[in-house]
Order: C-alpha cells, then structure tokens, then sequence
C-alpha cells in the first residue's frame, strides 16, 4: 500500500469540480485518508514547489495555488501514487486522454486543476508538509471488494 497526496488547485475549486475530483479516486478504490479544504500560505506554496524555485513559471505557479482555497487530500491505495497519476492525466489539459481529470476538464498548462505526488519520495515530502498532523488510517469494509 503507498499513501499519496493530492490538491485540488484554485481553478479546480473555483470551478466546483471537488466532488467530481474525489468521487473518480472513491470509484477506483483509493482510500482517503487526509482532507482539507485551506487558502495556503506563501510559505507553504514555496516550500511545496521548492524543486521548480529556478523555473520560469515558478512565480506565477506560487501566486495561482495562493489565489484560493485548495482542496489537500491523500490517498491510500495499491501503487497509489501511480494510480492517481493515471486518473489525474497529463499537465496540459488539451492533450490529456479523455477520461482523465485534466483531460475531461483541463483546457491549459497553468490551470490544469490538479496537483499529484511524481514519486515515493514526494509523497511523503508533501504529505508531511500539508498534514504535519498525521492522517486518518483506516480500513473501510468496502476495501475487501476492491483487493483479492
């Protein structure tokens, strides 16, 4: 099992598409384990996107994900971080497959809606720094029908 974060960005929330959001990951049978809806800090937003600090569109990046309550959430599940990745689709939303969050929804590289960890090693980086206060581990009885 691998535990994975996921946010739902301003535009994502401003547009409504949160319920629709998590409902795909619930279908999947991912387990969530970690939900908050905040406006983060620019603290938080720079030490999330750190990594991308000398990218050119790391100060708009950082002002986008400011701009509003994001939606924090992590994820349970087998191969959970590449799972999400699947469901979440490719950054630009117009070449995104259909089926995806981003392809379904997603009309641009700067508003794509959706941020998912890349790696083990992200995940648990971004899972500390949005959840410092640990998360919700639990079994739901529906997981039997989703694991042999």
């Amino acid at each position: 099992m691998q535990t994975t974060y996921v946010m739902v960005k301003p535009d994502g929330v401003q547009r409504g598409l949160v319920g629709e959001i998590i409902n795909r990951f619930e279908r999947k049978g991912l387990r969530l384990v970690g939900l908050k809806s905040i406006i983060p800090s620019l603290e938080l937003v720079e030490t999330h996107y750190a990594v991308h600090k000398e990218r050119p569109f790391y100060s708009g990046l950082v002002e986008f994900v400011t701009s509003g309550p994001v939606v924090a959430m992590a994820w349970k599940g087998v191969d959970a971080i590449s799972v999400c990745r699947n469901i979440i689709g490719a950054t630009n939303g117009r070449e995104a497959d259909m089926g995806t969050i981003r392809g379904d929804f997603g009309m641009d590289m700067g508003y794509n809606l959706i941020h998912g960890s890349d790696g083990e090693d992200t995940a648990e980086f971004e899972l500390g720094l949005w959840f410092p206060e640990g998360l919700n581990d639990w079994i739901p009885n529906r997981e039997t029908w989703v694991y042999e």
